[in-house]
Parts: C-alpha cells; sequence; structure tokens
C-alpha cells in the first residue's frame, strides 16, 4: 500500500474549482492520461456517483470505475477507482484563500497481484503523476480566467473604438 498527498493553490473560487473537479467528465480537459470519461449514474455528482473512464498506462488504454464516496460541497469528495491491479482511495480537499483555493489531495494505492511488490516504485512515480494532473488542473482553471479576461480587454477596446467613431460594429 502507498500514499500519495500533496497541495497547490487554484487563483479560482473554491466552488468553481470543486464543481468543475466533481464532475470527472472534465479530467480529460485536464490530465493528458485520461482518454475518456463518461457518467455511468443518473443525476447531480454526489455520493454513489460512479463514472467510466479510460487512461493510458505505459501507452495502452486502461479502464477505470470511479465512484464518489463522500461528497461535502465545496470543501471535500472522496473517491474509489478500481482498475486492473489496483485500488486507489482517498479524497480532495479544498480550502478557500485570499487569492483563490488550496487544493490538496491524499490517496492510498493498493496494489494486487504481483504488482504488491512495487509499492514505493508507485507510490514515487505516483507522486509524480498526480502533481503533473493537479498542475493541469491549476493551469486549465486560471488559463480560463486569462482568455475571459483577454476577450473582456477586447471587447472593451472595440466598444471604446466604436465610442470614439460613432459606429456599430
Amino acid at each position: 500500500m502507498s500514499r500519495i498527498r500533496g497541495t497547490l493553490d487554484i487563483a479560482r473560487p473554491v466552488e468553481e474549482v470543486f464543481d468543475f473537479v466533481a464532475d470527472q467528465r472534465n479530467e480529460p480537459a485536464y490530465n493528458p492520461r485520461m482518454t475518456a470519461s463518461t457518467m455511468l449514474t443518473d443525476g447531480p455528482v454526489g455520493v454513489g456517483t460512479r463514472f467510466a473512464a479510460t487512461v493510458l498506462s505505459r501507452g495502452k488504454p486502461l479502464g477505470v470505475t470511479i465512484e464518489v464516496t463522500g461528497f461535502d460541497r465545496p470543501r471535500r469528495m472522496a473517491t474509489r477507482s478500481v482498475m486492473a491491479g489496483a485500488v486507489v482511495e482517498g479524497e480532495v480537499r479544498l480550502e478557500p484563500t485570499s487569492g483563490g483555493t488550496r487544493f490538496s489531495w491524499d490517496w492510498t494505492v493498493t496494489l494486487g497481484g504481483p504488482g504488491r511488490f512495487a509499492g514505493p516504485a508507485i507510490a514515487l512515480i505516483g507522486r509524480h503523476q498526480e502533481r503533473t494532473i493537479w498542475t493541469g488542473l491549476k493551469h486549465h482553471l486560471e488559463q480560463d480566467v486569462s482568455g475571459e479576461a483577454q476577450g473582456e480587454k477586447r471587447a472593451d477596446a472595440q466598444r471604446d473604438e466604436t465610442e470614439r467613431h460613432g459606429v456599430d460594429g
């Protein structure tokens, strides 16, 4: 069994980060290893919601079933992910900060079969992969803000130009 933990700050409101992360269908947008994710259950995301995802493992597709096991919007979401040879259980926690959100993850990886002897190596690889995934989330959410800000600046400039020349669009 290996434990993988980490924390980073995201310059977005805690509710926005939580809602985006809670819907696992968004993960392929920021996790380069996840190629697909679909919701298997009906209704809003909450305890009992299940997703089927495909991740790349050593370049090959691997099916993963993800179940939400704890849900306290916008502070905490726990999941259990099952794939061939491994079960990953844990949670993400979100805390509001003056600059946005402090985002933390804490996972326990349990390996089955011959892989169970690779625990230390899996922990090292897992720490790097999780940092990459959540840094991808940070960049994705913060980039959207930059894109929105740029779009707003362009719209403001266009509006100013129109007002100066008295011309519509």
